[in-house]
């Protein structure tokens, strides 16, 4: 052994299979890293897929990952540690006299050796680790944002037993408001519907009455044990087979077919809150809504951590990071070159979303003039829906930064639904505006979605006079819209051209609305006699007297309509 090693100097190994050729031990001490490394994937692996079966993968989903992540890390670390600390204790290298300080001897460069792999599997663990804690913490602060859309909505659909007034008390104001009269106030304080009705008031200026005070000391705490309580019963819906399809679900299968609570929260919150029920989805849409979920930026986190650490090692090695960045730069400028549309597809994927230019779900309008909503944006192309879902519209990414694109969504959404509608010369314009508010009236009312929420925008509750839950009122409305708006466009060669405007909540129900605000306006046009006239292309030879006769019969009638309902904004002129 001496003997062999006197042919190498510690200096003189420049290639691994030199520095294995110095030792046996050297080579033992490989095999053995080896070896337990490929035990180590194999009982991760193994540990991996168990803990994914549990319950507490799906319960608490990033401490889940945490595990996985630092679980591996923990085995190989110790695995290469207690490698090096065998070989250092026991002194399995013969080593010979070392005449130059620079120079290593075997079981120092072994040493290294190790001490490379756990740095770098350190530096990979960390990498992974950070976006964890990152996606931890945003979720954080979207589980507060619910807990604030929960107080401001007095609960979901799905708490059980009123849960809202168990964490909070209304107070009634000092104050009364304007609207209400003292002896109703106090006539209402003296029972719980009256109570009700008070705390659900709301001013003319929609403004509601009252305070809340907590009744717990944590109100976001026990908030938070209902929803995981919901969840539970989510849960242990899907295992049992207490579901629509009647079969037990597996965790940890594949297709995915159990949300973590995590993504069981983001659906609900994409379905207003409403209860997600247990094999309503089909097979695997947990695992497809995740996939479909834009990467961020966040993402590059890893590799970034992950060739700073290699960087490191690297120079600790003693090979010269100039001669190095000299090299690389040479190479990734090529491919910087044959990679340029990529690149600045991925950066403009960067902008747009860090200036939230628009994000998923939005209503844009692009230079061609298509019209649609974003679906998808990518680090390369971004896809458009059209809104009628006529075609999908692919566009390389890059092109939307420096292109003119229209915004329908952001900060205010709102679109408008507008009929216009011609009427006969011989009725009232403020009788027929007037008849049109109504129209309007019915609408912000009657028409509804399939799911029976309203389609129009309200600035206040509909059902609120009767003291009712709405199903569409709308608090996010930040302008002061009045509706129905009701125009008095011109006068046309045979009509009084009038418009209404209705806004509605997204592009594809304006088309809902304008039909069923036609079939409500030809009701009421045939209840009051308002005509809609044929074109008129020759000399009238009607009888107008008798026609004047015959709508001054209702004259009461739309009079009264001009009593109860005003005649909108029509006296406030143009203002398209």
């Amino acid at each position: 052994m001496v003997e062999e090693l006197t042919e190498f100097s510690a200096g003189q190994f420049e290639t691994i299979p030199q520095l294995l050729a110095s030792s046996d031990s050297l080579q033992m001490a490989l095999v053995v890293l080896v070896v337990g490394l490929i035990i180590i994937v194999t009982v991760y692996r193994k540990f991996s897929h168990w803990i994914k079966t549990q319950k507490s993968s799906y319960t608490r989903p990033h401490l889940s990952r945490f595990a996985r992540t630092a679980m591996l890390a923990f085995f190989a670390i110790g695995l290469v540690s207690s490698v090096n600390v065998y070989i250092q204790a026991f002194e399995l290298f013969e080593e010979q006299s070392v005449i130059s300080t620079d120079e290593l001897s075997p079981s120092q460069t072994f040493a290294k050796i190790l001490n490379t792999i756990n740095i770098l599997v350190i530096g990979y663990t960390i990498s992974h680790l950070i976006p964890i804690a990152l996606n931890k913490r945003e979720k954080t602060i979207l589980e507060r944002e619910d807990f604030e859309s929960w107080k401001e909505l007095k609960g979901f659909k799905d708490d059980d037993g009123d849960l809202f007034h168990k964490i909070f008390k209304w107070i009634p104001p000092k104050i009364l408001p304007e609207d209400l009269t003292k002896e109703e106030f106090e006539k209402n304080l003296q029972t719980k519907e009256g109570l009700n009705f008070l705390e659900n008031y709301r001013t003319s200026k929609d403004v509601a009455i009252g305070s809340y005070e907590k009744l717990v000391s944590d109100p976001f705490e026990e908030w938070k044990k209902a929803e995981r309580k919901k969840y539970e019963k989510y849960f242990n819906d899907c295992i049992s087979g207490n579901n629509q399809t009647g079969r037990k679900l597996v965790p940890g299968t594949k297709p995915q077919e159990i949300y973590p609570i995590d993504v069981w929260r983001e659906v609900k919150r994409h379905q207003e809150y409403e209860p997600l029920l247990p094999a309503s989805k089909p097979s695997g849409h947990a695992k497809l809504q995740k996939e479909r979920v834009p990467k961020s930026a966040k993402q590059i986190i890893p590799i970034g951590i992950f060739v700073g650490t290699v960087i490191g090692v690297v120079g600790w090695w003693g090979v010269d990071l100039f001669i190095l960045a000299t090299a690389t730069g040479g190479m990734a400028l090529g491919v910087g070159l044959a990679l340029k549309e990529t690149m600045e597809n991925y950066f403009a994927y960067i902008l747009i979303r860090k200036d939230k230019i628009f994000t998923e779900g939005d209503r844009v309008q692009l230079e061609s003039g298509y019209n649609g909503y974003v679906h998808r944006i990518t680090p390369r192309v971004t896809y458009v829906r059209h809104g009628l879902n006529e075609s999908l519209a692919i566009i390389p990414t890059r092109q939307l930064v420096s292109a003119e694109i229209i915004n329908y969504t952001k900060e205010i959404k709102l679109v408008p639904a507008i009929v216009d509608v011609g009427v006969s010369y011989l009725n009232d314009p403020k009788q027929v505006a007037a008849i049109l508010v109504k129209v309007g009236k019915r609408a912000l009312i009657e028409v509804k979605d399939s799911n029976g929420h309203h389609v129009a925008r309200q600035t206040r509750c509909p059902y609120l006079d009767q003291n009712k839950p709405s199903c569409g009122c709308d608090k996010d409305i930040h302008v002061d819209i009045a509706q129905p708006t009701v125009r008095f466009n011109k006068f046309n060669d045979s009509s009084l051209d009038f418009a209404i405007i209705v806004y509605v909540r997204d592009y594809g129900s304006q088309f809902k609305m304008k039909s069923d605000m036609r079939v409500i306006m030809y009701e009421e046009f045939k209840k009051y006699d308002i005509r809609i006239p044929w074109p008129i292309r020759t000399v009238y030879q009607g009888d107008e007297k008798r026609e004047a006769n015959e709508i001054a019969e209702h004259e009461s009638k739309r009079k009264q309509v001009i009593d109860e309902f005003g005649i909108g904004d029509l006296a406030r002129g143009e203002g398209d």
